[in-house]
């Protein structure tokens, strides 16, 4: 399958996308992903885009676009691929329908994970994450606390509260998701590609994917 998960911080997009390749080997591929690696690697347009990423600057989107084309063509995306939390805005989501006619590649969908607001603030305030940065697994206070309050079960590192979950950073961030991100809604609606899912449970998400896909 190709999709792209659309999504306020919290909805779920990440469950999703886990539980998505688990069925059929796609891969999931999120902006923050693409520009880590191609840092990493040592590409031309990821020292282009560490300069911006030291700098404190927002990598433009042209720079993104030109990463995100080379991703697209490696070979584990032959299988599929779900574009995670990307694009974030109508000049992405542009750009990006017509570098995939370019590469003759045919979007399956744009899923749309609607989650109300208070559900959202009460998952992400309670949210609580590994500080070791090779592990960063991720616990909830209410649902899925660490064995030994603050220790992480898998490396015995701290157990953190990051900075942007707290209640006020995450008011702003889905502000800024409903300002930047939420109009791809009609974007896709209008293309005739939209799913809009409003659930809680992600298996009721990928039961509603299957139904759409027919699978």
């Amino acid at each position: 399958m190709k999709l792209i998960l659309l999504g306020a911080p919290g909805a779920g997009k990440g469950t999703v996308a886990k539980m998505l390749t688990a069925l059929d080997g796609s891969v999931q591929i999120s902006t923050g992903d693409i520009l880590r690696g191609a840092v990493k690697a040592g590409t031309e347009l990821g020292k282009q885009a560490q300069d911006y990423m030291n700098r404190g600057d927002l990598v433009p989107d042209e720079l993104i676009m030109g990463i995100m084309g080379k991703r697209l063509q490696e070979p584990d995306c032959e299988q599929g691929f779900l574009l995670d939390g990307f694009p974030r805005t109508i000049p992405q989501a542009e750009a990006l329908k017509d570098m995939l006619g370019e590469l003759s590649i045919t979007l399956d969908v744009a899923v749309n994970i609607d989650v109300p607001r208070d559900v959202i603030l009460d998952r992400l305030t309670t949210r609580r994450t590994c500080s070791n940065s090779d592990c960063q697994e991720i616990y909830n206070v209410k649902t899925k606390a660490p064995k030994q309050e603050g220790v992480c079960d898998k490396c015995g590192s701290p157990v953190i509260q990051r900075d942007d979950e707290t209640e006020e950073a995450i008011s702003k961030r889905l502000d800024t998701y409903n300002e930047k991100t939420a109009p791809l809604v009609n974007f896709y609606e209008k293309e005739g590609m939209l799913l809009s899912v409003s659930a809680i449970s992600s298996d009721d998400v990928i039961a509603a994917i299957k139904e759409r896909l027919g699978s």
